[in-house]
């Protein structure tokens, strides 16, 4: 799903920029809006796919310890 929004927003950025070149940015501009979002909605899952991803080594490291510490 993470992928999905790469590719949406770059077939949105050139679509958009296409029929900006074709009837005029006048008509187009504000599209871009859509296309941004969803560029960050890929930037941010990407964030916190990763940010997860050093949450849950940390959680196994203190698991691993809490288990060291107990035996």
């Amino acid at each position: 799903m993470r992928y999905f929004w790469l590719v949406a927003s770059m077939v949105m950025f050139i679509g958009i920029t296409y029929f900006g070149f074709k009837e005029g940015f006048e008509n187009w501009w504000y599209n871009y809006i859509f296309a941004f979002i969803a560029l960050f909605a890929f930037l941010l899952r990407t964030f916190m796919i990763r940010r997860m991803k050093k949450h849950m080594e940390f959680l196994n490291e203190q698991k691993t310890k809490e288990e060291h510490t107990i035996n």
